[in-house]
């Protein structure tokens, strides 16, 4: 049994997700992820006991360890919901326009009916839970009293292929350095589409100017049979002796449940 203390009900307290919340904000997330996983579930806590040996504490890896020995464990296949509930999440209004997330704006008609309401949720003001993927952005997920809603991103049309977070931060820097508005969304799409564009084919190739190499053949062409010309042969391959030995290889520990408990059985 854990005790949660005394009298917490009547104290502020936060919800794990709003936790998250305001530690990406300050970035301190990854530095609480890594204290949990490393610090608090292996180290042993006096609250946490075993019914039938009060007198050890355990770690909630150890108290997990014996629950799996004890009785196994049921794998569950997620469902697409369950996606959606490990997706980061952020607060926001809808509006007449759609939802807006780092300068880009996100509508659908099955949002009709929930525009400039409230949510229900008062310590959010009325805010409206949000999901999305940070490696897909031509969608989010709204979470309302009917079920989710799928929202695509307004300028999803300009745009050839999916793109990232970090790609779309990378084409507002782009748009400012050209001298274009970084909060307009139809010129930051414009700048990210040609930005995909030569991703996709790849950088031009130095030997042949203004041919573009692909990205997945980035040596040039062989030089014709019959032809003098050397410099573009393919470098014979090492011999076995003369390469370099490979560096050594360190496996990561796989945790297993069944070692676990017999270190406190």
């Amino acid at each position: 049994m854990i005790s949660r203390g005394e009298r917490v009900e009547q104290a502020v307290v936060w919800t794990i997700p709003e936790l998250q919340e305001l530690l990406e904000l300050l970035e301190l997330l990854e530095l609480l992820e890594e204290w949990l996983l490393a610090g608090w579930q292996a180290r042993p806590h006096d609250a946490l006991r075993d019914p039938f040996r009060p007198g050890k504490a355990m770690s909630p890896d150890d108290k997990y360890a014996s629950l799996v020995a004890a009785a196994g464990y049921l794998p569950l296949v997620l469902r697409g919901e369950d996606y959606l509930e490990l997706l980061p999440m952020a607060w926001r209004a809808i509006n007449d326009y759609g939802i807006r997330i780092a300068h880009r704006t996100y509508d659908a008609p099955e949002l009709g009916r929930w525009r400039r309401q409230h949510s229900g949720h008062a310590a959010k003001r009325g805010l409206w839970e949000v999901h999305y993927d940070p490696y897909g952005l031509s969608r989010v997920f709204i979470r309302t009293t009917g079920g989710w809603i799928t929202a695509p991103w307004v300028h999803l049309p300009l745009v050839n292929a999916p793109f990232a977070d970090f790609t779309w931060d990378h084409a507002r820097r782009l748009a400012a350095v050209a001298g274009l508005d970084d909060a307009n969304e139809a010129a930051v799409a414009r700048v990210l589409d040609a930005l995909l564009t030569r991703a996709e084919h790849g950088p031009d190739n130095p030997l042949y100017p203004g041919h573009r190499t692909h990205p997945h053949r980035r040596r040039p062409p062989r030089a014709h049979r019959g032809t003098r010309g050397r410099e573009h042969a393919r470098p014979r391959a090492r011999s076995a002796a003369t390469a370099s030995p490979a560096a050594e290889v360190v496996p990561f520990g796989v945790f297993d449940a069944h070692a676990g408990a017999e270190r406190w059985l």
